[in-house]
């Protein structure tokens, strides 16, 4: 075990940076990003929640937008081109997707949260798999979503503001590594 981590130390090799190495590195070649939406204080949606009505929601604070901002800044500092924006119809996935991408965001349905009705989670799961299965780039596809919505399709339960990077071959979604900016 010793002799492992004195490699390892010796070598500056770190299994996290090289799974993030690994992501960025398959985004450069198309790959696609799935990231839960940045800080939005809180967990589920408060009672009367509306679609159409940001106030009733849960939103991005002042650490979720400085977030959503570095996740943007990650792309373009290394020239990331990015392809489509998708992302859920909550606020706090568009606001995420618009800080970090503007103008570029497209709202998904299949990538709305299910967390409150897990009744959806099958049929959206499938829809969110079929769009990812579909991709062809150019450029990489971000999609802002939820942790559920993740989970349901990596078994990854992120952070707020993590991009699980994933690939997909024969309708097998493989998780490359994530990325935190």
């Amino acid at each position: 075990m010793l002799v492992a981590v004195v490699s390892l130390a010796v070598l500056g090799s770190n299994p996290a940076e090289a799974s993030e190495d690994a992501a960025w590195d398959a985004l450069r070649q198309g790959g696609i990003v799935l990231f839960r939406h940045a800080n939005a204080p809180g967990g589920g949606d408060p009672a009367g929640m509306r679609l159409d009505d940001c106030t009733t929601q849960r939103n991005l604070d002042d650490a979720g937008v400085a977030q959503s901002r570095r996740i943007g800044d990650a792309f373009r500092s290394r020239a990331i081109e990015v392809g489509a924006v998708l992302t859920s119809q909550w606020c706090r996935a568009r606001d995420t997707a618009e800080l970090a991408f503007p103008g570029r965001k497209r709202d998904e349905t299949a990538f709305n949260s299910f967390f409150g009705d897990a009744s959806k989670g099958p049929a959206q799961t499938a829809a969110a798999r079929r769009i990812l299965a579909d991709w062809r780039g150019p450029g990489a596809l971000v999609v802002a979503t939820h942790q559920v919505n993740i989970t349901a399709l990596t078994g990854i339960s992120p952070l707020s503001g993590e991009g699980v990077v994933v690939t997909v071959e024969n309708g097998t979604i493989s998780v490359v590594g994530s990325i935190r900016p």
